[in-house]
């Protein structure tokens, strides 16, 4: 009944508008929205997903109170093409974002609808702190893309002259720090770095209390530029975890979660708004002890579960069963129509990819995953395609980078090219992409590689392997 209820609401809302401050006891508020997006973390760096060796209590709490998901999946296990396809509900080859994009880039065209302009349609109030990494161009800056706050960098920290790498590619450029549509600080320095951090969470925070009263729902976004390399952290935490300096990032990223929490039920807000927590992708393993850690094969930039499968946390009380642990396959595109639901926004006119996947995120008996397929990429190339409901995956033949020897202390270590022939693993039975079954189930390939084509066909722009 309070289910019924809640729908009745969100359709009532859409049709005869809304004021969350006038919303009776019987007809539940429109939902806030929180997303913490992590850089790098692997599927292992908290619990209760792993057993890091060092305490994540407010992730811990936060897991107790709402979903655990085990089976949630990006479309591509880099930077700005996996928060592309976060924020408009679309693939890498549909949005044309594809890797990670240097400063000056073009990034997410204008022309497709962000979460961030859904919800501001909506009515919201809409906030990003931290990293962006999806347009570095007037027309594509977080301002521009239906933000009213924002503060942050606009690409990954370590594009910057301090990093030896990308000195080769920027020179003497800085990196700066944007506040609301202008830089506040001119370049980024290692003293600046180990506030990252601090400062999204204090930004979140404040955004948060100036919500207090409810007159308007609020989207908030906090894209963590942390754990990604290099790596810093306040002087507070730097020590604190007894596993090195990447615990004592992950140790900060664990109490921003818990200020964000806090924040939001000191304002009284708690009980009605959905709060998220993911990664952008697997863990970066080439950079050895500055990288997380995940149980499946392979890391960041490969389509394996290593590289696409992320940990996820969904709580919003009342709707979301505390403590349960999902099993269900689904994906970051499916997020932005999922939240479109929940809040009764429209959807964009052009179409997106993404599929409302909220009775599988529930966890409702019986729920059947929307999607007939998904499919993963690197760059502009396909490379595997898994059936909706994440049994099977078919990877394509591609070249792959595999770590020969991870690196120390900040230091990048060996890779070398690795190829994988087409190969069918049972994701159910061998969730570390070992046995390749393809020989007994030639009929789940083909269909799959139907999938493939098909997609192709559909997004056709960019030449694509595999």
């Amino acid at each position: 009944m309070k289910l019924l209820r809640f729908f009745s609401s969100v359709v009532c809302a859409a049709v005869c508008g809304f004021s969350n401050s006038a919303a009776s006891a019987d007809t539940p508020p429109v939902p806030n929205v929180v997303i913490v997006f992590l850089d790098d973390s692997g599927y292992s760096d908290f619990r209760p997903f792993g057993d890091p060796g060092y305490p994540t209590p407010n992730v811990e709490k936060l897991a107790a109170d709402g979903v655990r998901c085990t089976r949630f999946y990006v479309p591509q296990a880099v930077c700005s093409a996996s928060r592309a396809s976060l924020l408009s509900g679309c693939y890498p080859e549909h949005t044309g974002v594809t890797g990670a994009h240097g400063p000056g880039a073009q990034g997410l065209s204008p022309r497709f609808t962000t979460m961030a302009e859904m919800l501001k349609k909506r009515g919201y109030a809409t906030a990003q702190f931290g990293k962006w990494h999806i347009g570095d161009t007037p027309q594509t800056r977080p301002m521009a893309r239906g933000f009213d706050e924002h503060a942050g960098l606009m690409i990954s920290n370590d594009m910057w002259r301090w990093n030896p790498v990308w000195k080769k590619r920027v020179g003497d450029a800085p990196l700066p720090y944007w506040e609301n549509g202008a830089i506040k600080i001119a370049d980024v320095t290692p003293d600046h770095q180990k506030h990252l951090t601090g400062w999204a969470t204090e930004g979140a925070v404040r955004f948060i209390q100036k919500q207090r009263g409810g007159e308007r729902p609020f989207f908030l976004y906090v894209a963590h530029s942390m754990p990604h390399v290099p790596l810093y952290c306040r002087d507070e935490f730097m020590g604190k975890s007894g596993k090195g300096l990447y615990g004592d990032v992950m140790l900060e990223i664990d109490w921003s979660v818990g200020e964000i929490v806090k924040a939001l039920d000191e304002t009284g807000v708690g009980e009605n708004t959905i709060v998220m927590l993911t990664s952008d992708n697997g863990p970066w393993e080439e950079f050895g002890n500055h990288a997380g850690t995940t149980p499946f094969r392979e890391h960041k930039g490969t389509s394996f579960d290593g590289g696409t499968r992320s940990a996820l946390i969904a709580k919003y009380p009342g709707y979301l069963k505390a403590g349960l642990v999902n099993d269900r396959a689904f994906a970051s595109i499916d997020l932005f129509p999922t939240i479109a639901h929940l809040t009764g926004a429209e959807l964009p006119e052009f179409g997106i990819d993404g599929r409302n996947v909220w009775p599988l995120l529930r966890g409702d008996e019986g729920a059947v995953n929307p999607h007939d397929c998904y499919v993963f990429s690197i760059g502009a190339g396909l490379e595997a395609v898994m059936t909706g409901d994440g049994e099977w995956k078919l990877h394509l033949p591609h070249d792959y980078r595999n770590v020969v020897r991870p690196g120390n202390d900040g230091e990048r270590g060996v890779t070398q090219n690795s190829k994988i022939e087409l190969s069918l693993f049972n994701l159910k039975r061998d969730p570390m992409e070992g046995d390749n079954v393809i020989g007994d189930h030639p009929e789940i390939a083909e269909r799959l590689q139907g999938h493939a084509e098909a997609h192709r066909k559909k997004y056709p722009q960019r030449k694509r392997g595999g």
